[in-house]
């Protein structure tokens, strides 16, 4: 079985549901001819023909328009928006039809649609290409918001994305695109949506990230366990709906949390995790539940690009803060 990236693994799920399902298309800016900016998409309009990977206009409002009309009439598009930080001319499209289509027909049509998005920072580029908004999404109803951390978890989630009956934002952190490589069985078989994975037992404190981040937060129980301390790293993967039973029995094993994540801290994800924590394990916490996170503004330009977002030191820092705090 070869190995293969992050973005092949994109690919390969792709191919696979496109050839296992003639209602699956894919429609985007250059996703056809050249196979998408990052090359998600190489080779599938040569294998399925333009007429199920279409090349569009520059245009992202038609491209989600189009996306929601496809899936309202029974096909299972997958839309690609070239980067994340383009996709806000599309959420109109996205949340006042996509996400209300099954509650506003109270069942009758569903928007079984996927949108893909090239997400967050670490490739050096300008301005727009490396944001973490996914925030933005997670206060949506009748929405899913997926963030795969891995080539296996990037395969699974897609299929399961493309078979959901509703409306789901994949989310891919393009700073792992091609960062390490690993066997992906092309089975067909899907992940479970909806589920946070433990990627890691621990007993002194929990590590909640998704995305890129699932990197620095393994790096770090690397480092803690080399001074005896014990994390337990969990993978979000679905945030909305989030598995929250999941972090709950790991704050109620640990006492002590770290959530680690790229967006900005005000209102990114995180806090919403933090709050629930707050409102639900309070009585099970030794220490106050630390956030380590993007900062609240614009992420930099090339030089400070690796400034703005969290690093492996950052998370040990932080959990040794919640050791020193019980």
């Amino acid at each position: 079985m070869a190995q293969i990236t992050l973005i092949e693994a994109v690919t390969q799920a792709l191919a696979y549901e496109m050839a296992h399902d003639d209602s699956v298309v894919v429609l985007g800016e250059d996703v056809g001819v050249n196979g998408g900016v990052f090359r998600a998409t190489q080779g599938l309009q040569e294998k399925f023909g333009a007429l199920r990977v279409l090349d569009t206009p520059l245009d992202e409002t038609t491209i989600a328009g189009v996306t929601v009309g496809l899936a309202a009439a029974g096909m299972k598009p997958v839309a690609e928006a070239q980067f994340e930080g383009f996709i806000y001319p599309m959420m109109e499209q996205i949340a006042c039809h996509a996400a209300r289509m099954r509650n506003r027909t109270r069942g009758r049509i569903t928007v079984p649609a996927v949108w893909r998005a090239p997400w967050g920072g670490g490739i050096r580029a300008p301005e727009h290409h490396s944001e973490a908004n996914e925030h933005l999404f997670t206060n949506i109803p009748g929405l899913r918001v997926v963030m795969p951390s891995s080539p296996a978890r990037a395969y699974g989630l897609l299929l399961a994305a493309i078979r959901d009956p509703d409306p789901v934002m994949f989310f891919e952190p393009k700073r792992i695109y091609r960062q390490y490589k690993e066997e992906v069985p092309d089975d067909g078989e899907a992940l479970p949506l909806d589920v946070c994975f433990v990627l890691r037992d621990g007993t002194d404190v929990t590590i909640v990230t998704w995305g890129a981040q699932v990197k620095e937060a393994l790096e770090a129980a690397d480092a803690l366990a080399e001074e005896g301390i014990s994390a337990e790293v969990i993978d979000v993967a679905t945030l909305t709906p989030l598995d929250f039973d999941t972090i709950a029995e790991s704050v109620q094993k640990t006492g002590r949390c770290v959530i680690l994540h790229e967006a900005p801290k005000t209102a990114g994800f995180g806090a919403e995790i933090a709050a629930r924590i707050a409102e639900e394990c309070l009585y099970d916490l030794l220490a106050p539940v630390e956030r380590v996170t993007g900062w609240d503004t614009h992420i930099p330009l090339f030089r400070l690009e690796m400034k703005y977002l969290p690093s492996t030191e950052r998370v040990v820092e932080a959990a040794k803060r919640t050791l020193a705090a019980s």
